[in-house]
């Protein structure tokens, strides 16, 4: 294992044990303030590292081997013995509606912890958004068809105006996932504003759209972007480029005799070209030369590309004109971050119950390795790019606890409403067939992520 992929494991350790830790606190913390009994509070599963009894209730805090998850103990008679003195601290004694408070207890703190890190985001360091104009549209695609053109600004998608590039993504695919259609409000470049449509009715094109990374090439633009030299700044060793002698510092102006005009048009003309043997022509110190090579063919996103292993030797930060910043005051930041968790929240949920009805890939379900990727990228990226990794975590955390899986939260509630309905519990053959469903169900989502992980990763 690589150096670079020590660091993603331990930013995804420190994201995934923060936050189990929050969730299952506010498990833990609700509980002990409504009077039933914890027995035990554990970070990690496995093997204890660390272990601690505190309290008058003899409650063990542990930290255990394996810090992908955690649970909170609680008295409980169906799991032995309780003493008489006792029976009205356990979790089935108490009233259902206290029971549902402590399952929603754990979902709700991830999502709290979500809106408390946005509040403190948004109002130290207010609101950066990049605008989202149009850059390069592709003829015949529905973009053009639609009648975006290079310049064009997008201020509103189906009726609900957007900030920047961000909203404009989760509001196209919400909205193409769902009916298909996405009518867009275009601003250009002389202040006139439009309407547009962008219309995808066939299923398997609609779900190939909301594939990672498929979006805009399905849609056939893209955002615009400052250039960025064809300079070349790090070469992979052994790669296609360092083979054919190619050097940090090297102006690319040409392969196979087309003139590159920036690194993004490098990327392009590459990519397309897997596999190919070119031509490529280069500055070095002021002098002109050229140099074939072979480019070579990996899989990424379910697609054969051309790389030739090199990163651009500088980022072109965006012009101020392309920038729209706001200041938030202390409430209007707690605002903005409820209002961003909820409809971060919603989205989910909407694209969740697409993908089990197959309008919405099912290759955007994410297992423990690209999570750790996200990790360790956003980690480099910068203090607050690693918050807002936390955000979507945190959130993704939350949400899925609710859903109404009988080994998660959400299942747990349903069997509590159930019984607050009927008068009694279901019987223990009923709930242990629930948590079996449960338990495969879970598994067969975590297969799916697991091989949409190795697939990303080895094609």
């Amino acid at each position: 294992m690589s150096a670079l992929w020590y660091q993603k494991l331990l930013w995804f350790l420190v994201a995934v044990s923060l936050l189990v830790t929050i969730h299952e606190f506010g498990h833990y913390w609700v509980a002990r303030r409504l009077g039933f009994k914890v027995l035990r509070f554990s970070v990690g599963f496995g093997r204890p590292l660390l272990k601690r009894t505190w309290g008058r209730d003899r409650t063990e805090y542990v930290l255990a081997a394996i810090p992908l998850g955690g649970y909170v103990k609680l008295l409980d008679e169906r799991e032995g013995g309780v003493e008489p003195g006792e029976l009205h601290r356990s979790f089935t004694r108490r009233p259902v509606w206290q029971r549902i408070l402590v399952l929603l207890a754990g979902p709700a703190f991830n999502i709290a912890f979500a809106i408390l890190l946005l509040w403190g985001m948004f109002w130290v360091s207010g609101i950066t958004e990049v605008r989202a104009v149009v850059g390069d549209v592709k003829a015949g695609s529905p973009a053009a068809v639609a009648g975006l053109a290079s310049g064009d600004e997008i201020v509103a998608v189906d009726g609900q105006a957007v900030g920047g590039q961000r909203e404009v993504v989760f509001g196209l695919l919400d909205g193409l996932s769902g009916s298909g259609r996405s009518e867009l409000t275009l601003r250009d470049a002389q202040g006139a504003t439009r309407e547009a449509a962008l219309d995808v009715q066939d299923p398997q094109a609609r779900r190939r759209l909301t594939e990672p990374e498929l979006l805009f090439d399905g849609l056939g633009f893209q955002f615009w972007q400052p250039a960025i030299p064809a300079v070349v700044g790090t070469v992979t060793p052994g790669g296609p480029a360092d083979r054919a002698g190619l050097k940090a510092g090297d102006l690319i102006t040409a392969v196979d005799g087309e003139p590159i005009a920036d690194f993004r048009a490098l990327v392009a003309r590459i990519s397309g070209s897997p596999g190919q043997s070119v031509a490529v022509a280069y500055r070095r110190g002021g002098v002109e030369s050229s140099v074939r090579l072979q480019i070579a063919a990996e899989q990424a996103e379910g697609r054969t590309v051309g790389r030739i292993m090199v990163t651009p030797a500088a980022r072109v930060g965006w012009p101020d004109a392309m920038l729209r910043h706001t200041e938030l005051s202390l409430p209007g930041a707690l605002g903005k971050a409820a209002r961003e968790a909820w409809d971060m929240t919603l989205l989910q949920a909407r694209l969740f119950s697409r993908m089990l009805s197959g309008q919405v890939s099912l290759k955007n379900l994410s297992g423990p390795l690209s999570i750790a990727e996200y990790a360790g990228e956003s980690a480099a990226a910068g203090f607050s790019a690693f918050l807002g990794f936390l955000v979507l975590i945190s959130l993704s955390l939350g949400f899925l606890n609710l859903l109404p899986i009988p080994i998660l939260d959400g299942g747990q509630i349903v069997f509590q409403l159930i019984e607050g309905l009927k008068g009694s519990p279901l019987s223990e053959r009923a709930q242990a067939l629930g948590q079996q469903l449960g338990i495969l169900l879970l598994l067969a989502l975590m297969g799916v992520a697991l091989f949409n992980d190795f697939a990303r990763q080895f094609g």
